[in-house]
């Protein structure tokens, strides 16, 4: 199985360079990345080029900054993947050293795989230095806490040893959604569904790509608290009632006629069908 990780990323770079640092110390080496940039600067291509000689191949996948377009971005990142299976996640969220590993351990024909996160506060996202990640240490609560997160609940997968957490996984009610910060499923798989809905902005759009595979008997499986991230803190300044109203209207739609392809995805009604799009860098 050859595996490739997806990361979409705008206009962060300070945290897409953590995220990169956690690429780098993964327990397992044997992928590449795939930077999907909804239009970002000078930059990110910066960081990008930083880490591509550091051992993993590494494919920057850019478009022009015309508003939130994080499905096309995706859609663009899949045909330039080279792997056949695909881990997704975000240039805000940190893996864990055995991130990669993890998902490449139970992916399953016939399966795609929800993963979790720990959402960390602003302070904290600060703090976490590229030694923190190698070491592990910005993964654990006591140091979390001792740089000023709050909350136990909030951080409760983290506390979770590795022997328990296939067990917590088989227990919780949270239903295995598919999640953009943390998911990943077969690249035949997310090519016969066509993608994500290019129709929808932010709010649900990556949930909405699960709810068609599961139409199409592609069943998701919960590993929330074997496969984690930390989530850096940011703003959400694209966020929009109205956008989200849409998406909801679109999700509504997809499950009441059980959809399994949408026409606006990677390949578009009327248009000939795409080939593998070339990276282009800003």
């Amino acid at each position: 199985m050859t595996l490739s990780v997806i990361l979409s990323t705008y206009r962060s770079p300070e945290w897409l360079e953590k995220v990169l640092w956690g690429y780098l110390c993964q327990s397992r080496r044997d992928f590449e990345l795939v930077i999907a940039d909804d239009g970002s600067g000078e930059g990110t291509s910066r960081v990008v080029r930083a880490c591509s000689g550091a051992g993993i191949p590494v494919r920057h996948v850019w478009q022009p900054d015309e508003g939130f377009r994080k499905s096309r971005i995706l859609n663009r990142a899949i045909g330039a993947a080279r792997g056949d299976y695909l881990v997704f996640s975000d240039g805000d969220c940190i893996p864990r050293g055995d991130f990669v590993a993890v998902h490449r351990a139970i992916a399953a024909k016939g399966r795609f795989l929800s993963g979790g996160y720990v959402k960390l506060p602003m302070e904290v996202s600060r703090a976490i230095t590229r030694a923190d990640i190698e070491s592990g240490e910005a993964f654990s609560v006591r140091w979390i806490r001792s740089r000023g997160g709050r909350g136990y609940r909030r951080m409760a997968k983290l506390a979770v040893p590795g022997w328990a957490a296939a067990a917590a996984d088989r227990i919780t009610t949270t239903r295995s959604s598919w999640n953009g910060h943390n998911a990943s499923g077969w690249r035949a798989d997310l090519i016969a569904a066509n993608g994500f809905d290019e129709r929808m902005g932010y709010g649900g759009q990556d949930r909405e790509l699960g709810e068609r595979l599961e139409n199409a008997g592609i069943r998701g499986l919960g590993i929330r608290y074997r496969a984690l991230c930390v989530h850096l803190d940011h703003a959400r300044g694209y966020a929009d009632l109205d956008t989200i109203r849409h998406n909801k209207a679109i999700r509504r739609e997809t499950r009441a006629r059980r959809i399994t392809r949408t026409p606006f995805g990677i390949e578009k009604a009327g248009e000939p069908a795409r080939g593998a799009p070339s990276p282009d860098n800003p």
